[in-house]
């Protein structure tokens, strides 16, 4: 049966701030290909269940509910915990919900939740301010580095917190903005900022030049590569290695890792046979 009024468990904020900090802090925790977030998981919801359920076997009983795998966006995924805590206080007062229900949910959106915030913050946010932070940094500058870090501090801190608190408070309909036609219009008009400071950067900071020089029986320079290119088409090498890295990471899904290692071995290369000059004196 379900409890009356007088008798309804109710979080208060010191207990949901708790699971938020456990969360922020410690998505990550003991992460392993086996378990990925699952321990964070756990460990943002024990506030949550010490609250509700007074007595130990209960809280044992309740956690069973969160040892399933689990693995999301850590910071668009804020908003999940937020609604397993408002499921988690239905459940305490008695309402038609179990770990299979919390746990159906869960499993539902940890993959949308994934998709939408690596792209939107791996793939727009952090370059957007790491954009802002190279331009800053002209010089030698260590603003630059500074306002990178104190900005993703910051928007890390209290994005999270708001996902965490909306999806308390709204539950299911918390996630309808991130995967709905709102979130969707508002997620293709920040990649399109993002695309544009992105484009930004690489025009400012990428150039990618040759040194090939061809000499003739007199020792003269009869083609400087790098002139005839300007005169065809300004910055096209730069053009070519940028497609190039798209197309590996895109095309053949190559890490980051991988693509900047192929690119130091071109560099050598290049450089073992002229086509490079690093400028370096010995």
């Amino acid at each position: 049966m379900e409890n009356t009024n007088n008798n309804l468990k109710k979080l208060d904020q010191k207990t949901l701030s708790q699971s938020f900090h456990r969360w922020f802090w410690g998505a990550l925790t003991c992460f392993s290909q086996e378990h990925m977030q699952t321990f964070g998981y756990m460990a943002s919801m024990l506030p949550i269940l010490k609250k509700l359920y007074p007595n130990h076997d209960d809280q044992v009983n309740a956690i069973h509910a969160y040892t399933a795998f689990f693995n999301t966006n850590p910071m668009l995924g804020s908003v999940i915990v937020g609604i397993t805590a408002s499921m988690e206080e239905a459940r305490a007062n008695g309402k038609d919900i179990d770990g299979e229900t919390i746990n159906d949910m869960r499993a539902g959106l940890m993959g949308p939740i994934a998709g939408i915030g690596d792209s939107l913050i791996d793939g727009t946010l952090i370059p957007i301010l790491l954009g802002i932070a190279l331009g800053m940094s002209s010089g030698g500058s260590p603003i630059g580095a500074i306002f990178y870090i104190i900005a993703w501090v910051i928007i890390a801190y209290f994005g999270q917190r708001f996902l965490y608190f909306r999806g308390y408070k709204f539950g299911d309909q918390a996630v309808n903005f991130l995967v709905g036609k709102q979130g969707a219009a508002v997620r293709r008009a920040i990649g399109i900022v993002g695309s544009m400071v992105v484009g930004g950067v690489l025009a400012s900071w990428v150039n990618v030049t040759t040194s090939l020089k061809l000499k003739g029986a007199d020792g003269k320079i009869f083609l400087n590569l790098q002139d005839k290119l300007n005169s065809i088409y300004p910055g096209i090498l730069t053009v070519i290695v940028t497609l190039f890295c798209w197309w590996l990471m895109s095309k053949k899904h190559v890490s980051a890792i991988w693509t900047m290692v192929i690119l130091v071995v071109i560099s050598f290369l290049g450089v073992l046979v002229g086509f490079f000059n690093p400028g370096l004196s010995y």
